[in-house]
């Protein structure tokens, strides 16, 4: 799974320069497995999820298109939650308390997105519900660390929580 992420990637060709990082994750659950190469750009505090190739396997592809958007859709979730999505409390009571508050991602937020289907017709198939998004925020918290130096534990990873060599983050953009 690595491998055919890093290849479809150019992980081996990458090129480190100033406010750029690269990232990559593997995971499995439920008879899945997923691998991410990420991206992202820093630039004046802010991060941008700039490219996302996710290789995935789930035994045999019964709908390639479908399979792809599936996906594609999770990549989407996972930047929510790796970037956006919380929801915040003050006085033991939810202050987003409404939908238009709670920041998901949007179109200009989508990077490239490349998709590596792993075709396994030797196994039976093992389904693509959540596998695909799991993987994605720990490549964007190790890109993150590529371009900053600083390692973020705790979702949604900015804003705010770069500091020092990161700078203040600002926003997400």
């Amino acid at each position: 799974m690595i491998q055919a992420a890093a290849d479809k990637f150019g992980w081996k060709d990458r090129k480190k320069s100033p406010g750029r990082g690269f990232g990559i994750s593997g995971g499995f659950e439920k008879g899945s497995y997923v691998a991410n190469c990420v991206e992202v750009s820093v630039a004046n505090g802010a991060v941008k999820v700039v490219r996302v190739v996710e290789a995935f396997e789930c035994g045999a592809v019964v709908n390639p298109e479908h399979l792809k958007n599936q996906v594609e859709g999770a990549v989407a979730m996972g930047i929510g939650g790796a970037m956006f999505e919380h929801i915040d409390f003050a006085e033991n009571k939810i202050v987003t308390n409404r939908l238009s508050r709670y920041r998901v991602p949007r179109f200009a937020d989508m990077p490239v997105i490349e998709s590596v289907l792993l075709d396994r017709r030797d196994l039976p198939s093992a389904g693509a519900g959540e596998t695909p998004i799991m993987g994605l925020a720990p490549a964007i918290g190790n890109a993150i660390f590529d371009a900053t130096g600083q390692r973020l534990r705790s979702l949604p990873m900015v804003p705010g929580k770069l500091g020092a060599s990161g700078g203040a983050v600002a926003a997400v953009v």
